[in-house]
């Protein structure tokens, strides 16, 4: 699937991204070329192969869920890019007309 110029603005526009003309046109043909492997992907006959089916070991990687005093609130504020009264402070997202 190729995709056109618009599409690839369509999505930078909905992923709220400033694009360049170079790099639409490369996103552009990079996106489709992912597409294009996501489609030959598509044709394959995978009906004896359990949805579950994995090539790696079966093993829990995950630490013991132990309770734990949480860490103070001025630690994780330090990493924000804005906060304001003790809460991460994020730009507005809807868009008003």
């Amino acid at each position: 699937m190729v995709l056109t110029r618009e599409e690839v603005e369509h999505i930078a526009d909905l992923a709220r991204l400033a694009l360049t003309e170079e790099e639409k046109e490369r996103f552009r043909q990079q996106l489709s070329a992912v597409l294009e492997y996501a489609a030959r992907l598509q044709e394959l006959d995978t009906e004896a192969i359990p949805p579950t089916a994995t090539v790696l070991p079966l093993r829990n990687v995950m630490r013991p869920d132990e309770p734990r005093p949480p860490a103070p609130r001025e630690d994780i504020l330090a990493n924000a890019p804005d906060a304001e009264e003790n809460c991460f402070k994020v730009p507005a997202i809807w868009e008003t007309e």
